[in-house]
Parts: C-alpha cells; sequence; structure tokens
C-alpha cells in the first residue's frame, strides 16, 4: 500500500475517533472527556451524565457511524454497476422507494396498536428499496443515455416522497411527529438494540462487498473484460444490486432517507486516496461516509440548539456543491477530450 494511503487512512481513523468522541461530549448538557470515559466503563458517580451519554449519545453516535458507512457504500455500489459519479441510493430513488414502504408498514402496525420491531423495518425498507431500484433497472432498458436514467431516478424518488406524505397525512396525531422526524432524516430516538441489529446487517454486508471487490477491479474495465477474466457479470451484478438495496434500506430503516452522502463520500475518497482500487475505496468508504455523518449529525444537533436540524439538511450543504463539483469536472474532461 502507498505511503499517501496509509497516511489517508490513519487520518480518517483518528477524525473518526475525534469526532465520536465529540459527539458523545457535547450537546446541551456538556460532558468532560474523563465523564464520558468514566460513563462507558461504569464508573461514573454522576448518574445524569452517564444517562446522557449511554442511553441518548451513544446509541446515536454509534447509528451515524454504521449508517453513514453503509450509505457510502452503498452509493459506491451503485456509481460501479451504473459507471457513473453521481448514482446513489438516494438520487436514484433507492431511499425513497425504502422510506414509502417503512411508513406504510409503520402506518399499519401504529393503528394496529403492533409492535415494529428492527428486523421488520430493514425488511420493508428492503421490499421498497428493491422496488425502486427494479423500476431503475426497467428504465435503464429503455434509455440509455445516463443523464436520462438520473433524471427517472430523481422522478422515481419524488413519486415514492409524494406518496410518503399522502400516508402520513392520515396517520393519527400522536403518530405524526414521530413519522415526520423520521422522514427527514435523522438519527435521533436510536436505541442500542437497534445498533445492534444494523450493525449485524451492515458488517455481513460489509463483508460481502469485499469478497466483490476482485471482480469489482474487473468490471470497471468493462462488462467484456471482466467476462474474459472469468467474472460472471450476470450474477455480479444481481449481486451489486442486494447489497447496495440492503445498505440502503437498513440506512432508511432506521434514521430515514439521508441525501448526498452516498454521492459525495466515494468521490471525496478516490480523490483522497488518488485510487479507484476496490480494495482501498472500499474501507475508505466506509470511514469517510461514518466520518461524514459524524460531523453532520453533530452540527445538526448543536448548530441552533436546542431546535435540531434534519440530517438531511446538513448533509445536503456539504453533499450538494461536491456534485456540482463532480458535474463540471466531468464536464470540463469531455470538452478537452
Amino acid at each position: 500500500m502507498k505511503t499517501r494511503n496509509v497516511i489517508a487512512f490513519a487520518g480518517m481513523a483518528v477524525l473518526l475517533l475525534v469526532l465520536l468522541v465529540l459527539n458523545l461530549c457535547i450537546g446541551s448538557t456538556s460532558v468532560p472527556v474523563g465523564e464520558v470515559w468514566h460513563a462507558l466503563f461504569g464508573s461514573s458517580a454522576d448518574a445524569t451524565a452517564s444517562n446522557v451519554v449511554l442511553q441518548l449519545r451513544l446509541p446515536r453516535a454509534l447509528a451515524a457511524v454504521v449508517l453513514g458507512g453503509a450509505l457510502a457504500l452503498s452509493g459506491y455500489l451503485l456509481q460501479t454497476f451504473f459507471h457513473n459519479p453521481i448514482a446513489g441510493p438516494f438520487i436514484l430513488g433507492v431511499s425513497s422507494g425504502a422510506k414509502l414502504t417503512v411508513a406504510l408498514a409503520m402506518v399499519i402496525a401504529m393503528s394496529r396498536a403492533l409492535p415494529m420491531s428492527s428486523a421488520a423495518m430493514v425488511a420493508a425498507a428492503f421490499v421498497g428499496a428493491m422496488l425502486s431500484m427494479g423500476l431503475v433497472l426497467l428504465l435503464s432498458t429503455v434509455v440509455h443515455r445516463m443523464s436520462v436514467l438520473i433524471i427517472g431516478g430523481v422522478m422515481i424518488g419524488y413519486l415514492c416522497s409524494a406518496l410518503t406524505e399522502f400516508i402520513i397525512t392520515f396517520a393519527a396525531d400522536e403518530e405524526i411527529v414521530r413519522l415526520h422526524t423520521w422522514s427527514v432524516g435523522s438519527f435521533s430516538g436510536i436505541r442500542m438494540s437497534d445498533v445492534l441489529v444494523m450493525t449485524v446487517v451492515v458488517a455481513l454486508s460489509f463483508v460481502g462487498v469485499l469478497m466483490l471487490s476482485k471482480p469489482m477491479s474487473a468490471f470497471r474495465m468493462g462488462e467484456t473484460y471482466a467476462s474474459s477474466v472469468g467474472v460472471n457479470v450476470k450474477v455480479f451484478r444481481v449481486l451489486l444490486v442486494l447489497l447496495s438495496s440492503v445498505l440502503a434500506a437498513t440506512v432508511t430503516a432506521f434514521a430515514g432517507p439521508v441525501s448526498f452522502v452516498g454521492v459525495a463520500v466515494p468521490h471525496l475518497v478516490r480523490s483522497l486516496l488518488d485510487s479507484s482500487e476496490p480494495r482501498r475505496v472500499i474501507p475508505g468508504c466506509f470511514l469517510g461516509g461514518a466520518s461524514f455523518c459524524l460531523l453532520c449529525d453533530l452540527l445538526a444537533r448543536t448548530m441552533f440548539a436546542p431546535t435540531e436540524l434534519s440530517i438531511s439538511t446538513v448533509t445536503a450543504v456539504f453533499g450538494a456543491p461536491v456534485v456540482l463539483w463532480i458535474l463540471v469536472k466531468n464536464q470540463k474532461g469531455r470538452e478537452r477530450a
């Protein structure tokens, strides 16, 4: 591994640790680093500080790490699948499709006073993600220009979001607040039991993505080349879709739709590492996505406290300029060619 890559990974790991500590310390009630340490290891004498750290901030921070990394990985897989740097679960409508089915499942469960388990939320989100992805893939068979396909994905996302708002409108009053907070994207309200479920799903998916790193390198050179070196392209494409959908669905199930992370982070990681090699970009994307979401969630909680911004509001502020930069850079590249 190049020295630059080692330094980059070390820097991302340190940044992740620093942001994790800041998320545990900073908030409406400031908790000193020493007190956080005592709370984590059960030796705190301050019951209030211990409760704030263990019950509120720790699950939220860990969720930002796991889900942020998952979202960046999902975006990287979709960019690999479509050979396009601005493909991502939010832009292609995958997150919106997951949001629609989760909202529907939540309204049905709450109207009948039924418990909605974490596994059920992930399953519902996966169904919606696969339905949206199916529509995008169907559209790709008749539309061969990537720009038009991206627009189609955006329209699918708008349609799913409109249907979600329609469902939320007819929810009971006590359900609307919870649904609205979730539907605009938020890491709040996540419990340690939820963190356990999402960690298992994302960890298994991460292993699956790592196992695809070698055929992914060949696929980047074109489907013909990948087939010539022994890659079963059809099976490989199916696995990419399934893994990206599982990752995006897990994020949406627990945090709602989070915008631009899946597009911006993979591009920033490739630039930082100066490499497109999947074996390096995959772990880099996870670290980058985790750090990015920790930073955005910290800002969402503290910038206008006690008012809290949705996570997508902050990620869009940082992510949208990156997408514009990618578009301008690609256009300049075409003009030079």
